[in-house]
């Protein structure tokens, strides 16, 4: 089975509690205002992978304690996502959080979305609202909402923490990593229109 990916990170502290690996897939419905991420809202060919190849590739860091699944829309390859974090989990136990455009209403009964929320942990859900951007937080803003689908990482302040952000640089490129706090996010977006 193949992921259509738009960038991983192997191992990064800004999206969840402990070591996590990350995983952005390709292609967004929702074209949210102030998206961090526009390149990743086309729903195109971006890096195909087998499940199988990257789940090695996420769990090359032998202290990676979770994966935190984001985009793009996760649920819009959710068959595929749920297979990498069972091939994963066949390795070692390993949370999952995931980040989600839709609500959970309108996900349960859909069997592909069932799928993947029956491996989840902590559901981050809604749209991300530009002007409801309360920087508190794992969530992008304050309509998005925190759900425990299991009673993993009930300790981590999902809704209230501080956050955090990470540059990752990879020859010329420059990938953030984390929910990042409105100043850092601006300077980012202004970045990016300077140099393009």
């Amino acid at each position: 089975m193949m992921l259509n990916v738009a960038e991983t990170c192997g191992a990064t502290r800004a999206l969840g509690p402990g070591l996590r690996a990350a995983v952005w897939v390709q292609g967004c419905p929702f074209r949210c205002r102030g998206c961090l991420a526009p390149d990743w809202i086309p729903d195109r060919p971006a890096r195909h992978v087998d499940i199988a190849d990257l789940a090695g590739e996420l769990l090359a860091d032998p202290d990676v304690e979770g994966f935190t699944f984001s985009g793009g829309e996760p649920m819009a390859q959710p068959g595929a996502l749920a297979a990498l974090i069972r091939a994963a989990r066949r390795r070692r136990p390993l949370s999952l959080v995931c980040f989600t455009g839709h609500r959970i209403e309108e996900l349960r009964g859909r069997p592909g979305p069932e799928e993947l929320l029956r491996e989840v942990d902590v559901l981050i859900d809604g749209r991300y609202v530009d002007a409801r951007n309360d920087d508190r937080g794992l969530r992008g803003s304050a309509n998005q909402r925190i759900h425990h689908l299991t009673g993993r990482l009930r300790d981590f302040p999902f809704d209230d923490g501080p956050r955090t952000a990470e540059i990752r640089l990879r020859g010329d490129e420059a990938l953030m990593v984390g929910v990042p706090p409105k100043a850092v996010a601006a300077a980012w977006h202004a970045l990016g229109e300077e140099l393009s």
